[in-house]
C-alpha cells in the first residue's frame, strides 16, 4: 500500500488563483497544478417590502441552474425563507445567502428584509455587498422604502443594478417609470435594454466628462467602459421584466456577470463580520464577508475587549446556501462563510487587518417594556434575551434599576409579533411588551469647552473637551487635537477610550446624545498620582460639565410618509397632518387618488393608519419610514412629562473633585473653571471671524446692508453659498446644521421642523442678459442697468417660487480681482474671480451641490448645457427661462386681481 501526504499550498497571481497539491508518493514527489480561478461577488437584492425581491432570487437561482423548480412565497416553499416565521408570515425577516455558480464566477446572493421593521438586518448585510439588485415594482414605481434603500446604498458607496419588477400587470409603462426612476435616483439610470445601441452609448457616454470626449472622438464605448461607471456608481443599469414569469430574467442575469468587476485583495488576512445568528443546535455562527488573504480551519484570531486581547480559534468554516451549508479548510476573498469557535465577535466587526464597520444609520425609535409571566426571574431572563441581542444589538436589551424592568428597543409592531415568537421557541417563554415609547435623543446648538477634575487623595487628572454641533444623522465623533507638549499621546487615546465606551446622555431628558463633535484639547497627569481610572472619571464629569453650559435641543424620530387617498378627501387629510406637526408637499392628482409626501413626528403617527382607514372606508393607503431624528414638536411637554433633573444624576456628575490639605472636595460644575489647573482652551483661541464665517449669524437685514468684500471663490465660499441659503429667511440664526447626504436636514435652532430637499437656480447672468431682446438693448448704454434690472426680475420670480436663486456673471477679465458675493434682497449675486469664467464657476458649483439638491441652470450656452447634464442637473434655456418667469407674473397679477 502507498501513502500519500497532500500539502495545500494557496497563490495568488495578478492572473489566477491556484492550489498546488504536493503528492508524496514514496521516493517521487509530484505537483499537480488544480486552476481554480473564480471570480467572487456578494451581490446583495433589496426591495421595498412585496415588490418581488424573493421571486427575482428564486428566478436567478432558476435560471443560473442551482434549483431546479422555482418556489414561492405564497406556496411557502421559497429557497431562501427558511424559517417558519417567514414562511408563515411571507416576508424575509432575516438575511440569507445562496451560491450562484456561472462559469468562472461565484455570486454568494444575498437576499434581505424588505419589511421597515427588520431595516437594520438589511443595513447589516450592506456592509459585506460588492454589489446591489434593487428590485422596483413596476405596479408602484418607487416607494418611500425605496427611496431609504437607495440613500443606503449611496452611503456606502454600493454599485446598483435595478430590476423593475412585475411589468406582467395592467397599467404598467415602461417609459413613465423610467421617468419616475430617474426623477427620484438620477439621469446615471439608464434602460439598457430599451435603447437602440448608438443611442444607449450617447445616454452612458453623457454620464462622465472624459468618456464623453472619448466617445466623440472614437465614437464607442468598451464593456469595460461601462464597468467603470457601473463600479463609480455613475451609471446604474436598468431591466424590466417579470421575476414570476421568468421575463428578462436570463437577459438581466447574463448583463450582471457581464458588467461586473472583482475587488483587489490583498494577502493579508481581513475579514468583516455582518452577522451572528445560532444553527438548529445551538452553536453560536459568525457570519463575514473574506476581504483579504486566506481564512483556514484552526486558524487563531486576535481581538480586544474590555478584558484585553485575547484569542479565539475557528472550528468550523461553513458555506451556506438556503438552508444547507458544505464544509470548507479554507475559503478565499470575495467568499461569505458562517464559522464556528468565535464567541467574542459583533456584527461590523472587522478582523484582522479589516477595520470595523460604520454604526448603522437605521436604528429603533419605540422602546418597550418587557413584561414576563408569573413565576419567571427577571435576573435570569435578561442573560438569555442578551443572546438576542448578539445577533441583533438594534435591540439594546437593558435592565431598569428603577423601574425594576426589562427593557428593549424594537422598529414596531411586525417585529414584536417576531420576537415574541422567537422568544417563546427558544426560551420555552412567553413574553408581552408594554406600551412602546418613543426614543428621544439630545444635541447642542453652540460650542462649548467641557472640564472634568478628579483629585481625591492619591489621584489626579484634568481633561478638558470641546463639544460642537455636528451635522444630522453624523452621530457621536470623537477626536483629539492637543499637542503632545500638553498631554501625553497615551493619556489622550485612553481618554478617547473613555470617550468611546459608553453612551453618552443629554441634560434635558437623560436621553441618548448624537450629532455632536468631542474633541480633546487639553488636560494634565500627574507622573506620581494619575491612574487609568482617574481619566475615565474626569472625561465623564468634562463631558456632564459641557452639556451643562450648553444650550441643548431635545430631538425625536420624523417619519417620512406617503398617502395616497380620495381626491374629495384630501382636505381631511391635509388638516390631520398638519395637526399632527407634520408637513408635506403638493398634493400630487394620479387620477383619482391625491397623493400627499412629507414628514411627520412618530410620536404624532402611530396610530393614523386606523383613523385613515376608518374615514376612507378602506380606500385610502399610507406607507411610512424612519427618516431622521429632529427638533421635537412639543419639547416643553415632553421634558416635564419625564421630570429629568441632571443636576441629581448621580450617576451622570457635572461636577468635579479637587484636593484641599489632604482631603478632595466636590465642586459644583458652574465653578469649575474658578479651580481648573489648565487654562481655558476656548478662550485663548482668537476669535478671527471672516466674513464666509460670520455670514451664518448675520441677520437677513444686516446682510442686505454690508458693503461689497473682496472674496476668493474656492471650495470654501461654495460651502458658504449652501450655508447661507440654508438660513437665507431666517433672523439671528445662532447655529445650524449643514446638508447631509443620507439624511433630510434640520436646523435645531430657529427652525422647529424639517425642510424638503432645497431647489437651486443657477443662472448664467451675461448669457441671459445678451439673450433677452429687453436686457440688450440696454448693455450698450448700462451695462449695471442691465444687471440690475435681471436682479430685479429673478428677485420677483424668487418670491414666488420659493427656490434659491444664484446668479452668476463673468468678472475674469477684471484684473487683480479677487471674486465677490453678496446677497441682494432675496437672491445670491456672485461675481468671478480673475482668470475665472461664469462658465468655470457653474461647473465646479453644480458639481459640488447636484447630489444633494434639485438643481437647475438656466443658460443658452452649449457647453454649459453639456456639462450641466452631465452632473444630473436640470437645465433651462434663456428663452425657457424668459417664458417660465412671464407664466409667474401672469399667475401672480391673476392673484392680486383675485
Amino acid at each position: 500500500m502507498m501513502c500519500y501526504t497532500v500539502f495545500h499550498i494557496y497563490i495568488k497571481t495578478h492572473d489566477c488563483k491556484c492550489i498546488i497539491n504536493e503528492v508524496d508518493c514514496g521516493h517521487a514527489k509530484y505537483n499537480l497544478i488544480e486552476d481554480v480561478y473564480m471570480r467572487r461577488f456578494a451581490v446583495g437584492i433589496l426591495a421595498h417590502v412585496d415588490a418581488g425581491k424573493t421571486t427575482l432570487s428564486e428566478s436567478l437561482l432558476y435560471e443560473s441552474g442551482m434549483i431546479k423548480q422555482i418556489g414561492r412565497v405564497d406556496n411557502q416553499n421559497a429557497f431562501l425563507d427558511t424559517e417558519e416565521l417567514e414562511r408563515a408570515r411571507g416576508i424575509t425577516i432575516f438575511s440569507k445567502q445562496a451560491i450562484i455558480n456561472s462559469g468562472d464566477t461565484c455570486i454568494t446572493l444575498l437576499d434581505t428584509p424588505g419589511h421597515v421593521d427588520f431595516s437594520v438586518e438589511m443595513e447589516r448585510t450592506l456592509w459585506v455587498m460588492d454589489y446591489a439588485i434593487l428590485v422596483v415594482s413596476g405596479a408602484d414605481g418607487v416607494q418611500g422604502h425605496t427611496l431609504t434603500l437607495w440613500k443606503l446604498l449611496e452611503r456606502y458607496d454600493i454599485p446598483t443594478f435595478l430590476f423593475i419588477n412585475k411589468m406582467d400587470q395592467e397599467g404598467t409603462d415602461r417609459e413613465s417609470l423610467m421617468e419616475n426612476i430617474r426623477k427620484h435616483f438620477g439621469e446615471g439610470c439608464i434602460d439598457f435594454k430599451g435603447l437602440a445601441k448608438d443611442e444607449l452609448s450617447e445616454h452612458i457616454a453623457v454620464c462622465d466628462e472624459h468618456l464623453m470626449e472619448v466617445y466623440l472622438e472614437d465614437g464607442e464605448i468598451t464593456d469595460a467602459d461601462v464597468v467603470n461607471l457601473i463600479t463609480n456608481r455613475k451609471v446604474f443599469p436598468c431591466y424590466f421584466g417579470s421575476a414570476l414569469k421568468l421575463e428578462g430574467v436570463d437577459v438581466f442575469f447574463s448583463d450582471l456577470l457581464r458588467y461586473m468587476k472583482e475587488k483587489e485583495s490583498g494577502s493579508e488576512l481581513g475579514a468583516k463580520v455582518f452577522k451572528v445568528a445560532r444553527d438548529q443546535q445551538g452553536n453560536r455562527l459568525t457570519y463575514m464577508k473574506v476581504t483579504g488573504g486566506v481564512l483556514r480551519v484552526k486558524d487563531v484570531l486576535t481581538g480586544t475587549d474590555e478584558s484585553g486581547i485575547y484569542e479565539e480559534k475557528i472550528n468550523q468554516v461553513r458555506i451556506y446556501s438556503g438552508e444547507k451549508y458544505e464544509m470548507e479548510q479554507l475559503v478565499y476573498p470575495g467568499t461569505v462563510c458562517a464559522v464556528t469557535g468565535l464567541n467574542r465577535t459583533y456584527p461590523g466587526q472587522g478582523l484582522g487587518i479589516e477595520k470595523d464597520a460604520v454604526l448603522p444609520l437605521l436604528e429603533p425609535v419605540l422602546t418597550y417594556s418587557v413584561e414576563l409571566p408569573e413565576g419567571v426571574d427577571a435576573a435570569q431572563m435578561l442573560p438569555q434575551l442578551k443572546q438576542l441581542e448578539e445577533e441583533q444589538p438594534e435591540l439594546h436589551i437593558m435592565w431598569q434599576e428603577e423601574t425594576k424592568e426589562i427593557q428593549i428597543k424594537l422598529m414596531g409592531e411586525v417585529q414584536i409579533d417576531v420576537l415574541k415568537k422567537r422568544i417563546a421557541d427558544r426560551f420555552d417563554v412567553d413574553v408581552t411588551f408594554g406600551t412602546g415609547n418613543i426614543v428621544y435623543k439630545e444635541t447642542i446648538t453652540n460650542v462649548v469647552e467641557g472640564v472634568g477634575h478628579f483629585e481625591p487623595l492619591r489621584h489626579y487628572s484634568e481633561v478638558h473637551l470641546l463639544l460642537e454641533p455636528g451635522e444630522p444623522g453624523s452621530g457621536m465623533q470623537f477626536m483629539t487635537d492637543c499637542s503632545e507638549d500638553v498631554l501625553d499621546k497615551n493619556w489622550q487615546r485612553l481618554i478617547l477610550t473613555h470617550l468611546e465606551e459608553r453612551e453618552h446622555v443629554g441634560v434635558l431628558t437623560g436621553s441618548a446624545l448624537t450629532d455632536m463633535r468631542i474633541t480633546v484639547v487639553a488636560g494634565r497627569a500627574h507622573t506620581k498620582h494619575t491612574e487609568g481610572g482617574d481619566f475615565r472619571q474626569s472625561t465623564y464629569r468634562a463631558v456632564r460639565q459641557g452639556l451643562m453650559q450648553a444650550e441643548s435641543v431635545l430631538l425625536e424620530p420624523y417619519y417620512a410618509f406617503r398617502i395616497a387617498v380620495p381626491q374629495e378627501m384630501v382636505g381631511r387629510t391635509m388638516t390631520d397632518i398638519n395637526q399632527m406637526s407634520g408637513e408635506f408637499e403638493g398634493p400630487i392628482m394620479e387620477g383619482e387618488q391625491a397623493i400627499l409626501e412629507g414628514m411627520v413626528p412618530v410620536a404624532t403617527m402611530r396610530d393614523y393608519q386606523i383613523t385613515l382607514n376608518s374615514y376612507t372606508k378602506g380606500r385610502g393607503t399610507m406607507f411610512c419610514t424612519l427618516q431622521s431624528y429632529g427638533p421635537c414638536h412639543n419639547s416643553d411637554e415632553v421634558i416635564e412629562a419625564l421630570g429629568y433633573d441632571a443636576e441629581a444624576d448621580t450617576a451622570n456628575p457635572s461636577s468635579s473633585v479637587f484636593c484641599s490639605h489632604g482631603a478632595g472636595f466636590i465642586v459644583p460644575w458652574h465653578q469649575v473653571k474658578d479651580y481648573m489647573h489648565v487654562e481655558s482652551v476656548l478662550e485663548q483661541r482668537d476669535e478671527e471671524n471672516t466674513w464666509g464665517d460670520n455670514l451664518d449669524e448675520m441677520s437677513e437685514v444686516a446682510r442686505r446692508k454690508a458693503p461689497l468684500v473682496d472674496y476668493s471663490i474656492d471650495e470654501e465660499q461654495i460651502e458658504a453659498i449652501l450655508n447661507r441659503t440654508s438660513h437665507a429667511n431666517e433672523k439671528a440664526a445662532k447655529h445650524y446644521y449643514k446638508k447631509s447626504k443620507p439624511r433630510i436636514d434640520f436646523a435645531y435652532k430657529g427652525q422647529a421642523q424639517p425642510r424638503f430637499k432645497d431647489k437651486y437656480l443657477i443662472v448664467d447672468g451675461y448669457n441671459i442678459v445678451h439673450a433677452w431682446d429687453d436686457l440688450k438693448c440696454l448693455v450698450e448704454d448700462n451695462l449695471e442697468g442691465a444687471r440690475m434690472k435681471l436682479m430685479d426680475m429673478l428677485s420677483n420670480y424668487q418670491g414666488f417660487v420659493k427656490c434659491e436663486v444664484i446668479v452668476v456673471f463673468d468678472a475674469y477679465l477684471v484684473k487683480g480681482n479677487l471674486g465677490e458675493m453678496f446677497d441682494y434682497q432675496n437672491i445670491h449675486v456672485v461675481y468671478t474671480k480673475e482668470a475665472e469664467t461664469a462658465d468655470a464657476y457653474i461647473e465646479k458649483l453644480t458639481h459640488k451641490i447636484s447630489r444633494d439638491y434639485h438643481v437647475t441652470v438656466a443658460t443658452s450656452d452649449g457647453l454649459v448645457q453639456l456639462i450641466t447634464r452631465g452632473q444630473n442637473c436640470r437645465v433651462m434655456s434663456a428663452l425657457e427661462l424668459k417664458n417660465e418667469m412671464e407664466r409667474v407674473n401672469q399667475e401672480i397679477r391673476e392673484y392680486l386681481e383675485n
